[in-house]
């Protein structure tokens, strides 16, 4: 177990005495004061003098007013998700997203643009820096009013720290103190750093899935990995590196036998650039994964096939992950899968084939519903959670 304490030198948002009944009006809200008492237990004085320093906060405000049974009708309050903003840095290989959100993590504005990670550190955050101070400029707030940042790298990350971990395609990356230059650079107190794909979970399952307790992301693009949501909250393991599934191995059998080299994993047989070799080995003229995109969605037969096959084999990884842990929702993100449902078909496939009957029993395997927008969301989530529910235990 791990305290995030490394990326977090910021004071409290809401006193650790409010965040029940704060968290009560987030999610119920607008409630009257005779309702959060009921919700909460609390008695009246100590109810009163929270709700004080929460309106004094900014972070609830009076809603009008309920429906009256006779007399004047009670006051309702809300929580104000307005009362702060955040910025969420989605990184990926060749990409920056960066977006402002509220404390509910609604994506007011974003900006993005092709960005190297390769490039390194100084050079990649100086300019989602630039990025974030005029998504902020244009929105007519204070800086004083952005509290928090999230960043998603796409690579391993000690969460504790916010420093990546020997992250294979980020020359330059590893151990670099992310927040460190992130803090000074925006003039924000906290900073908080995951891995991409946890990130991708954490907002998928905020945005379309928070009824799902048990949910898997799978991002499938330059590298494969997975995000873990169980028993409702993300799991990142005890190092930071749950749902590495890239250098997992494809467990051929009998009806699908061995392809590609002998030491090949899942990320060299269906990530992005595997299939895109693939076909260019076949004659096809595809130099990365948006040129497999494109030829799956002009229905181009061999790229069809091959993603069908990238499919079946990250569905063999699957459908072991599925035996273990009983995801009620498998999405799937990342460039290939904006494919259509090529990708999806092969997946599908071969869980249903080779997991449980009970396992995948109501197993749902959908494609990602968030967009360019899912990693910014994640990230601000995380921050969100951070301040308005206090440091979680890893």
């Amino acid at each position: 177990m791990c305290r995030v304490t490394g990326q977090d030198s910021a004071r409290p948002l809401v006193a650790p005495e409010a965040r029940t009944l704060l968290g009560v009006l987030r999610s119920a809200g607008p409630l009257t004061r005779a309702q959060l008492a009921e919700r909460t237990g609390l008695a009246r004085t100590t109810l009163t003098a929270r709700l004080e320093t929460l309106v004094a906060d900014g972070l609830v405000v009076s809603a009008g007013g309920a429906a009256s049974r006779g007399g004047r009708p009670p006051g309702l309050l809300a929580f104000r998700a307005d009362a702060r903003l955040l910025l969420g840095i989605d990184l990926g290989a060749t990409h920056a997203v960066v977006g402002l959100t509220d404390l509910a993590g609604t994506v007011r504005d974003t900006r993005a643009e092709r960005l190297a990670v390769a490039d390194g550190p100084q050079a990649v955050l100086a300019r989602v820096s630039e990025l974030a101070r005029e998504l902020v400029e244009s929105s007519g707030r204070p800086w004083g009013d952005v509290v928090g940042a999230g960043v998603g790298l796409p690579g391993p990350v000690e969460h504790s720290t916010g420093r990546p971990v020997r992250p294979p395609i980020m020359p330059g990356w590893d151990g670099f103190d992310v927040p460190a230059l992130l803090r000074d650079a925006l003039g924000v107190s906290l900073v908080l750093v995951d891995n991409d794909v946890n990130l991708l979970a954490l907002g998928e399952h905020t945005s379309a899935w928070s009824t799902t307790d048990d949910l898997l992301f799978v991002k499938v693009a330059t590298g494969i990995g997975a995000g873990i949501v169980a028993g409702g909250r993300l799991q990142r393991g005890a190092q930071g590196s749950a749902g590495d599934l890239g250098h997992v191995r494809v467990p051929f059998t009998r009806d699908a036998p061995p392809h590609g080299d002998a030491d090949d994993d899942l990320e060299a047989l269906a990530s992005g650039p595997a299939v895109a070799r693939a076909l260019r080995a076949q004659g096809v003229n595809a130099a990365d994964a948006d040129d497999v995109v494109e030829l799956a969605l002009r229905e181009e037969p061999a790229a069809v096939q091959a993603l069908r096959q990238a499919g079946r084999d990250l569905g063999a990884v699957l459908a072991t992950v599925v035996n273990l842990l009983n995801p009620g929702v498998i999405v799937v993100g990342g460039t290939l899968a904006r494919a259509g449902e090529h990708l999806l078909a092969g997946v599908r496939e071969t869980v249903y084939g080779r997991s449980t009957a009970l396992a995948t029993r109501d197993l749902t395997i959908v494609p990602a519903t968030s967009g360019e927008t899912g990693g910014v969301l994640g990230a601000a989530v995380m921050v969100s959670q951070h301040l308005l529910d206090g440091p979680a235990e890893d």
